[in-house]
């Protein structure tokens, strides 16, 4: 039995595609931070995660009502969210030429006594991988996705999910083997 909040956010979804603008805000209220959060992971900035919410809503209002299952709206909102931000990180990239040294200086001026807890050590080890290992572990252990959910929001079989996400595993391992030093 679906429990009384994913029934809500399934009716929330029923009126928004019916063009009922209240739900909508509720639907935004609801589900932003959680959107943004993933956001803020992936493109490791603020203002770049800023700019994928709102391209976000934007696709979301502009294909709300071709959504065919309500109950599917949270892994078709992340499959938006995560195309956006590689959409802003490759206008990042393209637009703002981050050079390697400066990165690199950014990098190793980053000592443990600047990492206030383990949780701001692991998010800076997370921001050190590939955008598409942030996405996996992100969406496994951040946001709590299946396997199958994520191979749906990543549109990739599920073998293929397990094999990256044990790659991706291994990066965050070494990258943090790497801060200890």
């Amino acid at each position: 039995m679906a429990n009384p909040q994913t029934i809500h956010e399934e009716l929330l979804v029923l009126r928004c595609q019916v063009g009922d603008s209240r739900a909508f805000e509720e639907l935004v209220a609801r589900w932003q931070p959680r959107l943004w959060r993933y956001a803020r992971q992936l493109t490791g900035d603020h203002d770049l995660a800023w700019d994928a919410i709102q391209n976000t809503w934007m696709a979301i209002i502009s294909a709300i009502e071709k959504l065919e299952d309500p109950a599917r709206f949270r892994p078709w909102a992340y499959r938006i969210i995560s195309h956006k931000c590689a959409d802003c990180g490759r206008r990042q990239k393209r637009d703002h030429s981050l050079s390697a040294k400066h990165a690199e200086r950014m990098t190793q001026s980053l000592n443990h006594a600047d990492i206030q807890d383990k949780t701001d050590w692991v998010h800076h080890a997370l921001s050190q991988l590939p955008h598409n290992a942030r996405a996996l572990l992100t969406l496994r252990y951040l946001e709590d996705f299946s396997i199958v959910e994520m191979a749906e929001i990543l549109e990739i079989p599920q073998g293929t999910v397990k094999s990256r996400l044990w790659d991706a595993r291994n990066r965050l391992k070494n990258v943090l083997e790497r801060q200890l030093k």
